[in-house]
C-alpha cells in the first residue's frame, strides 16, 4: 500500500518514512509544494499525509489538488491545531487532522482507521436498496440520479456502510468520523448530520429504511438479505 508524505522538516520526514515502511507501507516523501505536485500528478496513492505549512505554499492547496483527482484519503499533520484550521481542513475533504508533536503509534492507528472507511467494496461499488455508492468516485446515486453529500455526510455514510450489520454507538461513530479533540465536535453535531443524511438518502426520513436507529444502542445499516 502506497502512502504519499509531504513534510518539509527533514528529520520528521525521514523518521516517519522509516516508521511507516516498518509497518509495511511504501512511502514517497516530498518536502516542497512543487515537488509534491509533480508526484501526485503522476501517480495515485492509497493515502496522503500532508504538512500544513511549507516553504513554498501550504498543504490546503495540495489537498485541493488531490481531491480534484478523486476521493483519496487525506490526513493533515501540523503544529496548528486551532479550530479554524481544523474546520478548514475538514471542509476541504480531509479525513483526519493530527497535531504535532505526535506519537508514531497514534499516527499508524489513525491511518488504519481512515483506510477502513475506504475499503467497503473491492470494485468500489456498494448497493443498498435504491442507493448505489461509487466509492472510487465518491458519488452517491439514488434511483438513478446523483445526490450531493457534503464531505462529512459522505464520511458518515461510508463509516456505516463499512460496518454493515453492526450496531455503531454514537460514541463509536464520533470516534470513527472525527479523530480530533475539540469542543466543536459533540453528540449534537452527530444528530444533525444523521438527520441531514437521512433527508437526502431515505424515501421517508421519518421512517428510515437504510440508516436505522437501534433504540438505546446506536445506528445500523443492515446487511442485505
Amino acid at each position: 500500500m502506497k502512502i504519499f508524505l509531504l513534510e518539509d522538516d527533514e528529520a520528521i520526514g525521514i523518521g516517519l518514512t522509516y516508521s511507516l515502511q516498518n509497518e509495511g507501507y511504501e512511502v514517497k516523501l516530498a518536502k516542497k509544494l512543487k515537488n509534491a505536485y509533480q508526484i501526485i500528478d503522476s501517480e495515485n496513492f492509497s493515502l496522503y499525509i500532508l504538512d500544513l505549512t511549507l516553504p513554498d505554499g501550504n498543504g490546503y492547496d495540495v489537498c485541493k489538488r488531490i481531491k480534484s483527482k478523486g476521493d483519496f484519503p487525506v490526513i493533515f499533520l501540523t503544529a496548528y491545531d486551532d479550530e479554524i484550521n481544523v474546520v478548514t481542513a475538514f471542509d476541504l475533504g480531509a479525513d483526519d487532522y493530527i497535531s504535532k508533536p505526535f506519537r508514531v503509534r497514534e499516527l499508524t492507528a489513525r491511518i488504519k482507521s481512515v483506510l477502513r472507511r475506504y475499503s467497503s467494496s473491492p470494485d468500489g461499488i456498494v448497493a443498498i436498496k435504491n442507493i448505489t455508492v461509487y466509492t472510487n468516485e465518491a458519488k452517491v446515486v439514488k434511483d438513478g440520479a446523483e445526490i450531493i453529500l457534503t464531505a462529512m455526510e459522505y464520511r458518515l455514510l461510508l463509516t456505516l456502510i463499512n460496518n454493515r450489520g453492526n450496531i455503531l454507538t454514537r460514541n463509536k461513530l464520533l470516534e470513527e468520523i472525527w479523530d480530533v479533540e475539540g469542543d466543536f465536535v459533540n453528540d449534537n453535531t452527530l444528530t444533525v448530520y444523521i438527520k441531514r443524511l437521512r433527508n437526502k438518502i431515505e424515501n421517508d426520513p421519518a421512517n428510515p429504511e437504510i440508516i436505522k436507529t437501534v433504540r438505546g444502542l446506536g445506528y445500523q445499516i443492515e446487511n442485505e438479505k
